[in-house]
């Protein structure tokens, strides 16, 4: 069965499944303002209001695109804290070390240490989300290049397995593992 390829909106944005703005991978703000701006409809002012609180949050953050989703790291070489992701009904944050929050963002995660937390149309509780992006920010977060743990354990498959997202490479290939590490795109 042949793919119909993605057709652009009238602004010239592909936008994935749930109003995700298809983006190309970068680093700084200009791709995650880009993205930004691509959101559909009531997304914009959320991702809009979500950048405006973490770069308040914690000064110099850094940010970037990759895999269609804005990425906020802490100031120098120690990761990703968090991404966002639009679906259709909310938008994602994803805390990478969300079990480590106190008190932990609610949406659970299969992906170990990974907590969700999904902001609708009405908006969030700015308070208790700031408090989150600080602490997020001071705990070493996920490199995107390091050797995390699910590559590792991927490199171990004596048996041979597919993967079990996409079914190729080994358990689990390194797509998919850096996919689960954001927090299962």
């Amino acid at each position: 069965m042949k793919k119909t390829p993605l057709k652009p909106n009238k602004d010239g944005v592909v936008l994935l499944s749930g109003g995700n703005p298809q983006i190309p991978m970068g680093d700084g703000d200009a791709p995650v303002q880009a993205f930004i701006a691509a959101c559909p409809e009531w997304k914009h002012a959320v991702g809009k209001k979500l950048d405006a609180l973490i770069s308040k949050a914690v000064p110099k953050v850094r940010k970037a695109v990759k895999w269609n989703s804005p990425l906020y790291g802490s100031p120098g070489d120690r990761g990703f804290f968090l991404s966002l992701h639009c679906f259709t009904k909310f938008v994602r944050v994803s805390f990478f070390k969300g079990t480590a929050l106190d008190p932990q963002p609610p949406g659970p995660s299969k992906v170990p240490g990974t907590r969700y937390f999904d902001v609708p149309q009405e908006g969030l509780e700015e308070r208790q989300f700031v408090a989150w992006v600080k602490q997020a920010a001071a705990v070493p977060g996920w490199d995107p290049g390091g050797k995390s743990a699910l590559r590792a354990s991927s490199r171990s498959n004596p048996r041979n397995l597919p993967c079990p997202t996409c079914k190729r490479n080994g358990y689990q290939c390194d797509s998919c593992a850096d996919s689960l590490e954001m927090g299962g795109y």
